[in-house]
């Protein structure tokens, strides 16, 4: 027995020393565990630290971008065409109102349940109530101030909260200078509403050159160039960008540098001040153009007192700068600031003035063309400067009879008596002689073949000068005499826009063949130079005498030498030219021409005007119609010329 208790002794001893597999791996599975766990710890608190320091700023950081206000545009003598003035909006910062949103919540779902009714609206449906409901309570105070019963919108304010909390939310917009004035005098200075302040676009002079100026749009999706945070969730101001005109073109130049803000943001989305970076708006940079707005308000006075729509276009004949650029009808600039209505839209639209009619408008330049036609025939030796023709009133070309407009002077007729009454005969018979193919040559050293380049956009691609080429390959047609008649004198398929011709009108004037309009100002900008227009000494004496001769009392713009349109000293050599194109019912609707330079000794402006008859069938003669607008504007630029000349003691006291 002794022995049995001695065996089963050593037996539990030995049990109690021996190991269990299971718990040994056991052990082991805890241990690597451990390790694991402390190992992806490690990575994440050291290896991936700035991973999740980068997610953690992305969720918690907020940029708010501002757009820096745009450039000015001056005239070329400084005078401000396009500036910026204040706008004043009335603001509710939402991110302020956080308790009174949570009160307000809390009381609305209070009355709900007291009220008994078991169809409670969501906890959702319940914040929105109480969202509006607070926002109301503050627009009732502006409304009481201005005296006004404004209400909120519930969708725009959902829209605004859930995406752009950070940005003040704009319950009026566009005060009135007096609203701004009783507004800032009531509202609290701490006050979560307040006036807001910032740009929009100002034209000091309503609707002048409203075509070639521009407007601006809004743009909601404007870049803060070197501003950090680009992969922020980012919020913005409205800014501006150009739509149309120098607006457009010069967008780039013009545009602010903006302004931006960079906020800590609670779980909830309410911005933590305060800011962490912030950098203030910079304005764009400035232009200043050719344009001499005295010049241009008076090529568009004297074009409303037509009644008609037309194009005046006035250039330096050295430098080819612009120096008045008009199309009517036009459009008030500061019914795009801040934004167009529809109905102004409308009405622009109805109004056909949206068209840019001086770089837009395709037009037959009819009578002015003559010009063109005696350099072509001059060059070509078809046309000697003492060529005649005998008129009679009637040219027959084939089995076509052609009329001449010179209805005062028939008989023997000269080149310089053909310009002066703008005798048809004269350049159908010397058309012929020349040729088709000469005067389209002729007419493409000229570059009215092709736009001039202007810095604007949308300048009409579409002019044209035909050959009998163009005719046989667009049409498949011959090329007939009558068209080369109807081609002489500026008619047919022949087509031009104001611009080009008043880009003409200076090449000849310079006795050259090109110019290129420009609209930026340069004070030291050089002369334009291109070839020569290669006309004998004679020959072309003869031309601007002729030209010459169509500002007296015998030529075709002899409306100027009348005493109330006379501009005393100064001698204007100019072609008129009444053009035509079928109308519907079968009737003619004219374009009334007149492009002239000054003075002719010396020249140094010249212009183009052009006004679309109104009226199917009516005359709309060139002198009658456009010669009044050019000698508006003759008259502006002389007088200012005399004044700078003039000694200091002489001058008129300002």
């Amino acid at each position: 027995m002794a022995g049995n208790l001695a065996d089963q002794s050593g037996s539990l001893v030995e049990s109690h020393k021996g190991y269990d597999m299971r718990i040994v791996i056991f052990y082991f599975l805890i241990a690597a565990l451990l390790l694991v766990l402390t190992g992806g710890l490690a990575y994440q608190q050291f290896i991936k630290a700035d991973v999740h320091q980068e997610r953690e700023r992305m969720q918690s950081h907020r940029r708010i971008l501002v757009p820096g206000p745009r450039g000015n545009i001056y005239d070329r003598e400084g005078r401000l065409l396009v500036g910026n003035r204040p706008r004043f909006a009335v603001v509710l910062y939402l991110d302020e109102l956080r308790r009174e949103f949570r009160d307000e919540y809390i009381r609305i779902r209070k009355n709900y349940r007291e009220s008994g009714d078991r169809d409670l609206p969501t906890a959702a449906q319940m914040e929105l109530l109480a969202r509006n409901s607070v926002v109301q309570r503050y627009l009732d105070q502006v409304n009481d101030v201005l005296r006004r019963d404004e209400r909120v919108n519930a969708a725009e304010l959902r829209r605004h909260f859930m995406r752009e909390r950070l940005i003040p939310y704009t319950l009026i917009d566009d005060l009135t200078p007096e609203d701004y004035a009783r507004l800032i005098e009531s509202l609290p200075v701490r006050s979560p509403l307040q006036v807001y302040t910032s740009s929009t676009r100002h034209y000091p002079y309503g609707s002048a050159a409203a075509h070639t100026l521009g407007y601006t749009g809004i743009d909601p999706d404007f870049e803060a160039q070197d501003f950090p945070g680009e992969d922020l969730t980012t919020f913005k101001m409205k800014g501006a960008v150009g739509r149309s005109g120098i607006e457009r073109q010069y967008d780039a130049a013009l545009q602010g540098e903006p302004g931006g803000t960079i906020f800590r943001v609670d779980p909830s989305g309410y911005k933590i001040n305060p800011p962490l970076e912030r950098r203030l708006p910079v304005q764009g940079g400035n232009l200043t153009l050719s344009l001499d707005i005295d010049l241009q308000l008076a090529a568009e006075q004297a074009m409303l007192k037509t009644g008609m729509a037309g194009a005046a276009v006035a250039l330096d004949v050295a430098t080819g700068e612009v120096l008045a650029l008009a199309s009517k009808p036009d459009y008030d600039l500061n019914a795009f600031a801040p934004r167009l209505s529809h109905a102004q839209a409308a009405a622009i639209n109805e109004a056909g003035a949206w068209y840019h009619r001086a770089i837009q408008g395709i037009y037959p330049p009819g009578s002015s063309f003559k010009i063109l036609t005696a350099i072509a025939g001059l060059r070509s030796g078809a046309i000697e400067p003492d060529s005649t023709v005998e008129c009679t009133g009637t040219f027959r070309v084939g089995n076509r009879t052609f009329v001449c407009n010179n209805h005062r002077d028939r008989g023997e007729i000269n080149l310089v008596q053909a310009i002066e009454k703008s005798c048809n005969t004269f350049f159908y018979k010397f058309g012929l002689d020349i040729g088709p193919e000469l005067i389209a040559q002729e007419a493409r050293r000229f570059h009215l073949d092709q736009p001039t380049g202007i810095e604007l956009p949308h300048e009409s691609r579409h002019m044209l000068v035909p050959d009998p080429d163009w005719k046989q390959r667009r049409r498949n047609e011959r090329w007939f005499p009558g068209d080369t008649a109807n081609f002489a004198i500026g008619q047919g398929d022949l087509i031009v826009t104001p611009l080009q011709m008043a880009a003409f009108m200076a090449s000849v004037a310079r006795g050259q063949t090109v110019t290129n309009p420009t609209l930026l100002h340069d004070p030291a900008r050089a002369p334009q130079r291109s070839d020569a227009i290669g006309l004998t000494a004679p020959a072309y004496a003869a031309l601007l005498h002729g030209m010459e001769q169509v500002v007296s009392p015998t030529g075709t713009a002899r409306i100027l030498t009348s005493p109330f349109m006379q501009i005393p000293g100064l001698t204007i050599g100019g072609k008129t030219g009444t053009a035509q194109k079928r109308a519907e019912g079968g009737k003619n609707i004219n374009f009334a021409w007149f492009i002239c330079f000054a003075p002719v000794e010396r020249p140094e402006i010249a212009l183009a005007i052009m006004i679309e008859g109104d009226t199917p069938g009516e005359e709309t003669a060139g002198g009658l119609y456009a010669g009044p607008v050019a000698q508006a504007i003759l008259k502006q630029w002389w007088e200012k010329k005399q004044a700078a000349t003039r000694p200091a003691s002489f001058r008129t006291p300002e």
